[in-house]
């Protein structure tokens, strides 16, 4: 008796290198962005002609109102304390020193009347920050 041998199969593709390749994608995408904080309320800053240069770590919000907000939380007294901690936290780690101030990046409402913000400067200079930068709009 005599028995044939059972036809070959095709051995299907694998899709293994396939998901590799996405994974490594979506890795490379998560590592080269960048995840900022969402905005606590919108703010539309003052008009002026000044170039762009407002860089650094701590972002403070003020609204037309005179509000305060700093990542998420809103309300002066509280804003203000979230904003210390996060100097400390931050100067702890040794990137501050008494010549280079770690400089606060104050996103103020162009509606905001300017009494408010001359009294709000005090307190962000008790709070540690020497160096504020107000953002403006290019008109």
């Amino acid at each position: 008796m005599q028995f044939s041998a059972p036809p070959r199969r095709q051995p299907t593709e694998s899709i293994v290198p396939m998901i590799n390749v996405v994974f490594l994608l979506l890795i490379f995408f998560l590592m080269s962005t960048q995840i900022a904080p969402p905005e606590p309320f919108e703010v539309d800053p003052p008009v002026m002609d000044a170039p762009e240069s407002a860089k650094g770590e701590f972002r403070l919000y003020l609204d037309a109102e005179g509000q305060l907000g700093y990542l998420g939380v809103i309300g002066e007294d509280e804003a203000l304390a979230a904003l210390v901690a996060a100097r400390e936290a931050y100067c702890a780690d040794g990137p501050c020193s008494e010549d280079a101030p770690p400089p606060l990046i104050l996103r103020a409402d162009a509606k905001l009347p300017a009494a408010r913000l001359a009294a709000l400067m005090p307190k962000l200079g008790a709070a540690g920050f020497r160096v504020v930068q107000l953002v403006t709009a290019k008109p």
